[in-house]
């Protein structure tokens, strides 16, 4: 028996919460005989595999008739488990209350019952207007409009008639906005995912077009609160990739209000709160307001108690990796590298647990910031052991920004540990990465420039003139907010400085944030 059989059946069972698999069991416990019987036996014995093994599976249970057609009995159990969970979650989202009254609806239009019908349909619409449910009040305006029909448009005037074509009409405006909306967002993060924020005109230009089509969009009559977050949505990452921080501020606040105002919407969709809360920890820390920057992750921190938010597996990996890196860049940011290491194990636990469900972009960044830290605590090994960890990772070859860093920072640690006979393979290598994705910018040349002087210079004043050299040339560019951008991944700077004064890049990085402190 193969062991890459299908993982579905164990992947599913595996995401399943504690309640839910308790309320499967109680569900299937019902059933004492037969197949339902068998489906709690190999539930159970799925669940306790650390990885799935359909060899080790079909071993334990030999003899067993279910076994006669595993692929139709693990189907079934698939479908069984479905069923339970639509039922523990048949009041758990709008959507699901408003399909079971549509479905009720339905069911009882077909048994002629139409008044009881059109009861089901109002307590939908009036569900389905409170929370700006535009898709399902278009739907919800079919079956109105069927009953009408079976009615013979008795007690229907013309009058109700272009009430509801007006409604119809509202509702199909307001979705081709949205899917508008939707579609211009998606190309935005297409790019912001492949090219990070803008690193010259072409890129800036390419994220002013979507802009652009943006403002083109005519504007329903009657926005909603889609609509309203979705635009902000766009706006506030339009402004984070051309490098406006403040207007990406702006942006991100007005979606927090607007949430606020709408609790049941943070009920509904707690990933959307938190990780707005993540940016804005990130925004104010770039702005240099610290305070309201570990306000705001006290209030992440609080958040799932604070609204009484039961976490699922995919929200706890989202909220394992927004507080985790969020934490790890504060520390990083007041060069408290020591602190930072102590995340290490808590983070590398949640590695472990999440490791077949967490995306590799977020584990690459909590590595990267690993990294980071590791090296501000002089643990060069160690933060080497983290770059090498991404540069390995073949499916993050699209996610430029951050191989073409861990690049850089893979090429500081060589340098660092004095690996001088690896060091020219890894500066080829890097070049050839960046010229490969077009990545050339000017503080890519320079850097490169200087560890590959730095590597055949032996005299002691000669290397001293070319940290100068180089330091002045970082200067000119980092008023440059095109190649700025790179400063915000690594302290290229006061790693530099700390080369010219041979004090500990933790000392120059320390200092260098509290004259920030200050002067803020």
């Amino acid at each position: 028996m193969s062991k890459k059989a299908s993982p579905a059946l164990f992947e599913l069972i595996k995401s399943m919460s504690k309640s839910e698999k308790r309320y499967f069991k109680i569900l299937s416990s019902r059933h004492t005989i037969g197949e339902e019987n068998n489906y709690i036996t190999l539930f159970d014995y799925i669940e306790q595999q650390p990885a799935y093994n359909e060899e080790e599976l079909f071993i334990h249970f030999h003899g067993e008739a279910f076994l006669n057609q595993f692929s139709i009995t693990k189907n079934r159990l698939y479908e069984t488990i479905m069923k339970s969970l639509d039922a523990f979650h048949s009041n758990s989202s709008v959507d699901t209350q408003i399909a079971r009254l549509i479905h009720g609806a339905e069911i009882l239009y077909n048994k002629s019952l139409y008044d009881h019908s059109r009861r089901q349909l109002n307590s939908a619409e009036r569900l389905a207007k409170k929370h700006s449910k535009n898709i399902a009040r278009y739907e919800i305006n079919q079956k109105y409009n069927k009953l009408i029909e079976t009615a013979n448009y008795s007690n229907t005037s013309g009058e109700d008639i272009e009430r509801i074509m007006q409604d119809n009409a509202e509702r199909i405006q307001t979705l081709a906005y949205q899917n508008e909306l939707w579609c211009i967002k998606s190309h935005l993060f297409i790019l912001i995912n492949k090219k990070g924020k803008a690193r010259s005109a072409e890129d800036r230009n390419n994220y002013e077009q979507l802009y652009t089509r943006l403002n083109t969009i005519k504007t329903p009559p009657h926005d909603t609160f889609e609509s309203s977050y979705l635009k902000n949505h766009i706006l506030s990452a339009y402004y984070y990739a051309v490098l406006d921080e403040s207007n990406c501020l702006k942006y991100l606040l007005l979606n927090k209000e607007l949430l606020q105002q709408h609790p049941e919407q943070i009920k509904q969709e707690p990933n959307t709160y938190f990780s707005i809360l993540t940016n804005i920890i990130h925004l104010y820390s770039k702005l240099g307001d610290y305070k309201k920057s570990a306000l705001s992750l006290q209030e992440l921190k609080e958040f799932p108690k604070e609204h009484k938010i039961e976490l699922n597996q995919d929200l706890e990996i989202k909220f394992f990796s927004s507080v985790h890196s969020t934490e790890l860049m504060l520390f990083i940011q007041k060069a408290e590298f020591q602190k930072a290491l102590e995340l290490e194990l808590i983070i590398l636990e949640g590695l472990r647990l999440y490791e077949n469900t967490i995306s590799s972009v977020r584990k690459a960044y909590l590595y990267f910031q690993l990294a980071i830290a590791a090296f501000g605590a002089e643990e060069y090994s160690k933060s080497l052991k983290w770059t090498n960890t991404i540069l390995n990772d073949t499916s993050l070859d699209e996610k430029e920004d951050i191989c073409a860093f861990t690049h850089i920072l893979n090429l500081i640690i060589h340098s660092e540990l004095k690996n001088d006979q690896l060091l020219p393979y890894a500066i080829k290598s890097t070049s050839r990465f960046l010229k490969n994705r077009n990545r050339t910018y000017r503080f890519e040349e320079i850097f490169l420039t200087y560890l590959k002087k730095a590597a055949k210079t032996n005299n002691h004043f000669d290397y001293e003139e070319l940290l100068h050299t180089i330091g002045d040339e970082l200067d000119i560019i980092s008023k440059d907010p095109f190649e700025s951008v790179a400063l915000e991944y690594f302290d290229f700077r006061s790693w530099l400085t700390s080369k010219i004064k041979k004090l500990p890049f933790s000392e120059v990085k320390r200092m260098a944030y509290i004259n920030t402190v200050n002067a803020a």
